[in-house]
């Protein structure tokens, strides 16, 4: 038999051990099955980004320090009550809020419903099939419907022989990426949060094996713990200091990228406006972060805590990074060579960072090209801001191709590619999703 029938046919074998019931929900385990997995935010199809260390190592009270006003959590304790929520920016930062709830960012995760589960649960569409359990003989068959019930969406596992059928179903209760290139799914079983083994890729607007799943399993038991979704939520509160941790306070889940992870936690801010108090002590005069004022390499930095790949060693807890402070302080700095070519998480700023155009111009940062409060424009509409500082005729494609070419700098200087950090098995087809290179610069 197979490895990867073997691996389902001991999947079938637990389910017969642990359930007295088809119905009934298994315990899942609670450590992370593999690093691969979610579909994080505009990104792509994600690895889990777990921290480099194995066992169960906890955060010691040694770091309760480290935390910051401006983060969620000051003096090692949450800091939920001081969260304003974007509706209190909309007032008197309307044009700001109206565009970025459109966002990629913002999207990066939310409630499961109709509206934001791309994938279809129309009879035809809804079934991943990736071995018919109707002709199965020594091997056993698997499926997975994707089903809409009056309390919910369900992603629901069907295995085994004729006649000899195991399901396991569990409901959508967060949905992760905002579709650009795909979706992953999670969901909560007390406290815990787990990822489901189907994820929806974009391309082809079809269900696939999560990223990082193998082929012919069906695996529940994959947490999310918190610097996954440091990237995909604004904030949620540990039940304990062990960085592999997926136990939760539900409650304080705050779903997308809100305006407070770039701007800091903005209770202050919206009282100091609405009573026309003064500043607390040792705040800035608006009692709020501007990320406009700093300096362009703690600006890069904002960006690299979700947006630099390969920097995954934690040196301090999931969401205690404060916005204008060096990222060095807080994820082990890059040793060696970095990648030429777009990892999992697409690494934009250590790929920009190679770039002769960003080691030339001081001032550049991500946002002389990205305006976070804005939806992303088509790659090509970003060719002006290369023609800012270059000249059509100094391209060398400019004599054969003239003017035509100020259309469009990016696909030959930024080009997509596909990476191989992220890849989905299912049916015996593989899946790599495809990233723009920031790395700027002339390509063979």
């Amino acid at each position: 038999m197979a490895p990867a029938s073997v691996a389902l046919l001991l999947t079938l074998l637990g389910f017969l051990a642990a359930a007295g019931q088809i119905a009934e929900r298994a315990t899942p385990d609670p450590r992370p099955q593999s690093r691969t997995g979610l579909i994080y935010g505009s990104l792509a199809l994600d690895t889990a980004r777990a921290p480099h260390w194995g066992g169960s190592r906890k955060w010691s009270s040694s770091h309760s320090g480290i935390y910051e006003t401006g983060s969620a959590v000051h003096g090692g304790k949450p800091q939920h009550d001081k969260y304003a929520g974007d509706a209190a920016c909309l007032s008197c930062h309307q044009d700001q809020s109206n565009s970025y709830v459109h966002t990629a960012h913002h999207l990066t995760s939310q409630p499961a419903n109709k509206d934001s589960i791309l994938g279809s649960f129309r009879d035809g569409s809804n079934v991943l099939m990736i071995a018919d359990p109707a002709t199965a003989s020594d091997d056993p068959g698997l499926y997975f419907k994707m089903e809409a019930k009056d309390n919910g969406f369900y992603q629901t596992a069907v295995a085994g022989w004729p006649g000899q059928l195991k399901r396991r179903s569990e409901r959508i209760d967060v949905v992760v990426g905002s579709g650009v290139r795909g979706q992953s799914y999670l969901y909560w079983h007390g406290d815990q949060l787990y990822e489901l083994p189907v994820s929806y890729w974009s391309d082809g607007s079809r269900w696939i094996n999560s990223p990082g799943y193998k082929n012919r399993t069906m695996n529940f038991s994959r947490a999310a713990i918190p610097r996954c979704l440091e990237c995909h939520a604004t904030y949620i509160e540990p039940r304990s200091l062990d960085p592999l941790t997926n136990h939760y306070v539900k409650a304080s889940l705050e779903l997308g990228i809100s305006c407070e992870r770039c701007h800091g936690l903005g209770a202050d801010h919206v009282s100091l406006h609405r009573t026309k108090a003064s500043a607390p002590a040792g705040s800035t005069g608006e009692a709020i972060l501007n990320p406009g004022k700093f300096s362009r390499d703690r600006q890069v930095d904002l960006c690299a805590l979700c947006h630099n790949g390969i920097r995954s060693q934690e040196l301090a807890p999931a969401f205690s990074f404060v916005p204008g402070k060096p990222l060095d302080n807080y994820l082990q700095p890059n040793e060696g060579d970095i990648a030429t070519h777009p990892d999992v998480h697409g690494n934009q700023v250590g790929l920009l960072e190679k770039s002769r155009c960003y080691l030339s111009s001081p001032k550049m940062s991500c946002s002389t090209c990205h305006d976070v409060h804005q939806p992303e424009r088509p790659a090509a509409a970003y060719s002006n801001r290369c023609l800012t500082c270059h000249q059509v005729e100094s391209c060398g494609m400019s004599k054969t191709m003239g003017q035509k070419i100020a259309d469009n700098c990016i696909d030959c200087h930024m080009p997509v590619e596909p990476t191989n950090a992220i890849i989905s098995e299912t049916a015996g087809q593989v899946m790599r999703p495809k990233m723009r290179n920031h790395w700027i610069k002339v390509y063979p």
